[in-house]
């Protein structure tokens, strides 16, 4: 599946206003994520940090899990985004929760606030991921 770039663009600006939901009283590193899955349906969510950061939450999981929790099983379109020079990327925990989900052609947006952008595969983003 390829994307126009209107479409990205339009992907990039809906994980942008679900950054704005992010709860980051400790790093102030506001991160959002928008997901379609295979029925077309869009879950976003945003990073949740607690005083004891190993408890909190990024973006992509924030929606993934939500998704999941409403009968979400594959990920067609996921898109991330924060205030970063070049195009954020997940942090290894995310890779692998996205890895459970993804499709064999799941396109992965990776985006900052100027929408720069790179579209990634699943297995550009995780080579070599767990599986069983």
């Amino acid at each position: 599946m390829k994307l126009e770039e209107k479409v990205i663009l339009q992907y990039l600006d809906k994980a942008i206003k679900a950054r704005e939901e992010a709860y980051t009283p400790y790093s102030n590193f506001k991160v959002g994520a928008v997901l379609v899955d295979e029925n077309g349906v869009e879950t976003s969510g945003a990073n949740i940090e607690n005083a004891s950061y190993g408890l909190s939450n990024c973006a992509e999981r924030s929606a993934i899990f939500a998704a999941a929790s409403k009968g979400m099983r594959k990920i067609k379109i996921i898109a991330v985004v924060a205030d970063t020079s070049k195009p954020v990327s997940p942090c290894g925990a995310c890779r692998q929760v996205i890895k459970e989900f993804a499709m064999d052609d799941t396109i992965i947006i990776l985006g900052n606030l100027k929408k720069d952008y790179k579209i990634m595969t699943m297995e550009e983003l995780l080579p070599y991921g767990f599986e069983l």
